[in-house]
């Protein structure tokens, strides 16, 4: 006959996703020892889907899976630890699912479930602003995160246009090709929507009649030398 574990730590087993806190149906299947695992459990939900509505029972994600990961690995009790579904159950929801199941070990389980439930609400009660902080640096950090990715997609494609074999091939000249370089330039600064940067230490009146291809709001900053840049005063004035 199987007998509820008294050393297992069942707040270790309770998640918070979507603003509530949960347990999987695998954790439940060992606590209740049901012999045939989730089945036993699935098969509760399946028979009586009027007793288990979306805020008692519901299926969670990869993604939220994905982000519980870390805390799975380290809170698996069972020999060899035990593979997590994707159907989680609230406060409610295990309380009904007991009702249902009707076995001493279930009982004894749920009511320690609910005691440890009712210790997590009071411990966040007391904590809350401190909860508050820790999950206000975690939508940061997730924010940085994100911000960051797309950065870096957009210089991908940026990289991704430069590389393309129609663009190496129309960046490559031979001597007195001057032409082709001049048609390149113009195509690309006139590309530009919002701001052209170049830095180059001998521009002439040839540059700045490339960058009058530009578009008509987009800024221009123009990093050279002075000794070694043939552009006058006037000659950026006229530009400017």
């Amino acid at each position: 006959m199987y007998k509820l574990k008294e050393n297992i730590d069942i707040k270790n087993l309770i998640y918070e996703v979507r603003g509530k806190q949960v347990m999987f149906d695998s954790d439940l299947a060992v606590l209740y020892g049901c012999k045939n695992g989730t089945k036993e459990i699935n098969q509760a939900v399946k028979n009586n889907p009027l007793k288990f509505p979306e805020r008692y029972c519901f299926r969670i994600s990869e993604i939220e899976k994905k982000r519980l990961k870390s805390k799975i690995l380290t809170s698996n009790y069972t020999k060899g630890g035990s593979r997590k579904g994707n159907t989680v159950f609230t406060e409610q929801g295990i309380y009904m699912l007991a009702t249902i199941l009707k076995t001493k070990v279930a009982t004894e389980a749920t009511i320690k479930i609910m005691d440890t439930f009712v210790k997590m609400r009071s411990l966040i009660n007391e904590n809350k602003d401190i909860f508050k902080r820790v999950i206000k640096v975690e939508n940061k950090t997730d924010y940085i995160e994100s911000a960051l990715k797309e950065h870096d997609n957009k210089i991908e494609e940026l990289f991704d246009k430069f590389e393309r074999k129609e663009d190496l091939k129309s960046k490559l000249f031979f001597d007195g090709e001057i032409y082709n370089a001049y048609s390149l330039l113009v195509d690309i600064i006139s590309k530009a929507n919002k701001e052209i940067i170049i830095l180059d230490n001998f521009v002439d009146k040839i540059t700045l009649d490339i960058l009058s291809k530009k578009k008509v709001n987009v800024m221009v900053l123009l990093i050279t030398d002075d000794k070694k840049s043939k552009l006058t005063k006037t000659d950026i004035k006229k530009f400017n």
